[in-house]
């Protein structure tokens, strides 16, 4: 959040550049008479850059200011969201239904611009057939073919064998 900006009597300068409230500069002038200026509009004298000889004063709303200046952090914030990445775990001998929706919530994830670690995860007597969990992530990719592309795939490391799906639209 912005640090709080000087208002009205809190001004410590004798005179200062005086902004009106439409962006003109007015010149420099007493700080006295810059304040009666601010409150005869019914507005706010807001010191803008308290470093510059004389500081800088603008005759403002402050509250709307604050509330402005609040709104655009958290667009900014909300702009920011998405990236990052989810996982989904699945097993070789995996349901055609339990499946679709696996493929279901990874096309959410990628739709809200997340990339999606699919992993296959073997057991015991599983791990000596690893071209089924090959298969299965070649399935998994064809059925995100459209929002999807693989970005990165690596061979068994352990138990499990790992695909990196990034989201098509922010690719190409």
């Amino acid at each position: 959040m912005a640090e709080r900006l000087a208002t009205n009597t809190e001004i410590r300068a004798k005179e200062v550049r005086l902004i009106g409230p439409e962006g003109k500069q007015v010149g420099i002038v007493p700080l006295k008479i810059a304040i009666d200026a601010a409150k005869a509009l019914d507005l706010d004298l807001v010191e803008v850059a308290p470093n510059a000889s004389p500081p800088v004063a603008k005759v403002m709303d402050y509250g709307k200011h604050l509330y402005e200046q609040e709104r655009a952090e958290r667009e900014a914030r909300k702009q920011q969201r998405g990236g990052g990445q989810k996982a989904i775990r699945l097993r070789p001998k995996i349901d055609d239904h339990d499946f679709d929706t696996k493929v279901r919530q990874a096309h959410k994830f990628l739709e809200e611009g997340h990339s999606v670690r699919v992993q296959i995860m073997f057991r015991r007597r599983e791990l000596r057939r690893p071209e089924m969990g090959v298969r299965l992530l070649d399935r998994f990719a064809e059925e995100l073919s459209d929002v999807a592309q693989v970005e990165t795939r690596s061979p068994m490391e352990g138990r499990f064998i790992t695909m990196v799906l990034g989201p098509r639209s922010a690719r190409s």
